[in-house]
């Protein structure tokens, strides 16, 4: 798929988008470099338009072996988001598609079609041996174009039938429509909800998560997954210091008043192609800010933008880390919330159907 969006074309983000550039991938041989022409055009550039492609997936389970993330298999039925958060640690894996991490992937989508009929697959594999799946790990799985398409809802449908168990991390209101699927999923104990909340703030959400549901949308979220009887986590992460650090207590409150159950803080992370990208929003958008911004997020990692290193990347180090850590604990304890989810969700309810939705079983 071809971009309509030249390299590097913008100097500052277009409306709807956080990005505010386009630079090639890590893989392309080769950049490109806006250059002022000298026409001084005045008009404005046209608005940048998503564009999602379609592929068949041989298989829908992703694994891994990070040692420090509580999950070994994955599902994200797209790759690219178009809530576009600036800080998304995902970004950079757009460039493994020759794609940018900046403005294409915000705009240029991929859509996992048939992943539902891959997922089965995978579970019908032998030897399969149910776990936790993790749904959301990279790119939204509730994101605007999942109205359209019902990739999640379809994976839902396969997981009701295995009866295998997930957790759904989004910031997608959309998520309500599969209510119907979802409550009966948690009263079987297969499924839980984390929703992330990076600021309570409407116009900082809006400059930082331009096409996410505003902060208010994701807690009325929060309400109906509660009265549907799906336990929910609120993930106030990223934290990001200097900017949304304050807020902490704010958000794990109001989470709680909407029925949230357990709770989560993750500091920012800036691995790869985000750290430029973030750096240029921050200068944009918080110019007397940006280098105590800055200052604070290498104090985090170690003096550098990003710490890749297991065990500290995703909680940073430093007397910064430790004092959120501190006080994440104090109001996880005071508002009564479990510091992340206690127990395992159920795998005992496994069990691979004789039919296919292609070819039910005659028994």
């Amino acid at each position: 798929m071809e971009s309509s969006l030249p390299r590097a074309a913008r100097t500052g983000a277009a409306p709807g988008r956080a990005a505010g550039a386009n630079e090639a991938g890590r893989f392309e041989r080769h950049a490109r470099e806006a250059v002022d022409d000298g026409w001084d055009r005045e008009e404005d550039l046209p608005p940048l338009r998503t564009q999602v492609a379609e592929e068949r997936p041989r298989r829908a389970v992703t694994r891994n072996d990070s040692p420090d993330i509580g999950f070994d298999r994955s599902i994200n039925p797209y790759r690219g988001c178009e809530h576009g958060c600036i800080y998304c640690f995902a970004r950079p894996t757009h460039a493994f598609l020759g794609m940018s991490p900046g403005l294409d992937f915000e705009t240029r989508l991929v859509a996992k079609e048939g992943i539902a009929e891959a997922l089965e697959r995978d579970l019908r594999r032998p030897g399969y041996r149910p776990r936790r799946v993790a749904i959301g790990t990279a790119t939204d799985p509730y994101q605007p174009e999942e109205a359209k398409r019902g990739l999640m809802r379809d994976v839902l449908e396969v997981m009701g039938r295995f009866g295998h168990p997930a957790t759904i991390t989004t910031r997608g209101a959309t998520i309500e429509r599969d209510l119907d699927l979802l409550g009966p999923l948690a009263e079987r104990g297969l499924v839980r909800v984390a929703i992330s909340v990076t600021t309570l703030d409407r116009a900082l959400a809006r400059a930082m998560e331009p096409r996410a549901p505003v902060p208010k949308r994701r807690l009325q979220a929060i309400e109906a997954l509660d009265r549907a009887g799906v336990p929910v986590m609120i993930s106030a992460s990223p934290m990001i210091p200097a900017l949304t650090d304050h807020e902490l207590e704010a958000i794990l409150g109001a989470a709680r008043e909407a029925g949230a159950v357990a709770a989560s803080c993750i500091p920012l992370r800036l691995p790869g192609e985000v750290a430029p990208l973030f750096r240029q929003w921050v200068e944009e958008h918080r110019p007397d800010a940006a280098k105590r911004i800055m200052g604070r997020v290498n104090e985090l990692h170690g003096g550098r933008d990003y710490d890749p290193d297991f065990g500290k990347r995703m909680t940073g180090q430093g007397v910064w880390a430790r004092l959120l850590r501190r006080r994440f604990d104090v109001a996880v304890a005071r508002l009564g919330l479990s510091d992340g989810w206690g127990g395992d969700l159920r795998a005992d309810q496994f069990g691979v159907p004789l039919g296919t939705r292609e070819q039910p079983s005659l028994f």
